[in-house]
């Protein structure tokens, strides 16, 4: 016997019955005896058989299978959201295929065509930083495979989005911050063709607006990711320039600017505040533990795979996309005052 997978021709040829009779046998067809079903149950178990899922979901055209893009695995907000597609997805008979775009539009193109060829029933993406063109996932829809948006969405592909109010949240932590007494705030914000760097920073800036404090481009800093964050408050050290508040994109942009601010003696939160979005668990553990906002990944895991699936089951005519938000909450901790 062969040592690759094993296939019902295989099982057929050892018990000297036709491919048709093992097929049948296994489906438990009534024409087919009880003790050639025992042997074919019996063997097939012994050599760990297992159906061909390709070419199940080419005889069905269902593969049970949700294809899914998140930008980086490194984000414990994306691994939360991850296991909330899971259970769904579990619960409902349908196994998940993750790729990572890395934050790049090539990447997530290919990871795209990829889950096509292997007829994934639908698609849920978080789409990368760089992702300006949506035409590699029109292609799915066109082929009324249903995709849906989740975290970072466009307004520019008409899809489902599963989202929170990233304006709300970073006014309300914005707001926070100067209810404590923060008055000269900065944002590290993320790139403004995302829809979340966008209105975090419009959040940021509109909450300064209405509590009367002065707003300019100078107050950002386009730096979401901790190496950067890094490099900027190194660089406003070096100007010894600084705000008494910071308000990061993400937590890891807040871990990178509190490394720096440690480095040089500056002490959060006495010296200056410091607020994250996302309340991953090195949000928890840092020290001081960040004042964050909680996306509940989970949750926006849980509704993007109900929408994708209920998307599935249903017919995409007369098609109409649905922007669901997913609610937050502000978790005040010893980063701030």
């Amino acid at each position: 016997m062969r040592s690759n997978q094993i296939t019902i021709k295989d099982i057929a040829r050892e018990l000297g019955i036709s491919p048709s009779t093992v097929s049948r046998a296994l489906k438990d067809h009534p024409d087919i005896s009880h003790d050639t079903k025992k042997a074919v149950k019996d063997l097939a178990q012994s050599l760990n058989y297992q159906p061909n899922a390709i070419a199940l979901s080419l005889k069905h055209s269902k593969s049970s299978t949700i294809g899914v893009i998140i930008p980086e695995t490194v984000h414990f907000f994306f691994s939360s959201v991850i296991s909330g597609i899971e259970d769904v997805a579990y619960d409902s008979g349908y196994n998940i295929m993750i790729c990572q775009s890395n934050e790049l539009y090539d990447r997530e193109k290919s990871n795209a065509n990829m889950l096509y060829s292997n007829r994934v029933d639908g698609l849920l993406v978080s789409v990368s930083k760089e992702t300006r063109d949506f035409r590699h996932l029109s292609f799915f829809q066109e082929n009324n495979i249903p995709v849906v948006f989740f975290d970072r969405s466009s307004d520019a592909f008409p899809c489902d989005q599963i989202v929170i109010d990233d304006y709300a949240a970073a006014y309300s932590i914005t707001e926070y911050l100067i209810s404590r007494g923060y008055k000269k705030l900065i944002h590290l914000a993320a790139p403004q063709n995302l829809e979340i760097g966008y209105k975090r920073r419009k959040g940021f800036q509109d909450a300064l607006f209405n509590h009367g404090l002065p707003f300019s481009e100078d107050l950002i800093y386009y730096a979401d990711k901790f190496e950067s964050a890094v490099e900027s408050i190194e660089r406003i050290v070096r100007s010894n320039k600084l705000p008494d508040g910071i308000f990061a994109v993400n937590d890891l942009t807040a871990l990178g600017a509190l490394s720096v601010l440690r480095k040089n003696n500056i002490k959060v939160p006495d010296d200056i505040g410091l607020a994250g979005f996302g309340n991953g668990q090195n949000a928890v553990l840092s020290d001081p533990p960040l004042t964050t906002i909680d996306q509940n990944g989970y949750e926006m895991g849980k509704k993007a795979a109900e929408v994708l699936l209920y998307r599935i089951n249903n017919s995409l005519e007369n098609f109409k996309p649905v922007k669901h938000v997913v609610e937050t909450e502000l978790i005040v901790r010893n980063s701030t005052l």
